[in-house]
């Protein structure tokens, strides 16, 4: 990947098999901290910030924990451009995994995904493994990205502005 792609700078990039990545559930919370700590140093309030990109990073890992091909590279990316911060992950998938990630770019994309996530959210039985990216775009304005990709993985991407420097 390039250093830039339109006006964003490459911070940080983590690359790794997904299946070491998926070893351990506990590895979603602790390359969320370390990338939230690595790249909050220079924003205004350095401690909320490293919390909210935190947190919405988690939500990304824990989707990709729940639904990924058997086999491959899995790549964590974060670029800045301003006050927007992009994350973009790169996940093995085939088939049902695939589909997915397509199946919720999709619906993510209609204009009623507030009442999406809050019905997905209040009903009953299990969350479904998609609430995570809905969590993101209601909660946090996120605006996603899946696109598939070569070599049987797709490329997820969810633009952040976590910060107001209106203040």
């Amino acid at each position: 990947m390039q250093g830039t792609e339109s006006g964003f700078e490459l911070l940080l990039e983590l690359d790794m098999d997904i299946g070491v990545f998926c070893a351990d559930w506990s590895y979603c919370d602790r390359i969320s901290s370390y990338v939230a700590q690595m790249i909050s140093h220079n924003r205004i309030d350095s401690l909320l910030y490293s919390n909210l990109f935190s947190s919405a990073l988690n939500e990304l890992l824990e989707t990709a924990y729940r639904a990924h091909g058997p086999n491959g590279r899995f790549a964590c990316r974060v670029s800045r451009c301003g006050e927007l911060d992009r994350i973009e992950l790169t996940i093995p998938c085939e088939g049902s995994a695939t589909r997915f990630y397509l199946d919720a770019s999709k619906r993510l994309a209609r204009p009623d995904v507030a009442e999406q996530y809050r019905s997905a959210l209040f009903s009953p039985g299990p969350l479904e493994p998609d609430i995570g990216l809905f969590e993101l775009a209601v909660d946090y304005d996120a605006v996603f990205r899946i696109d598939a990709e070569q070599d049987n993985a797709i490329r997820l991407v969810a633009d952040l502005s976590l910060e107001d420097t209106r203040l």
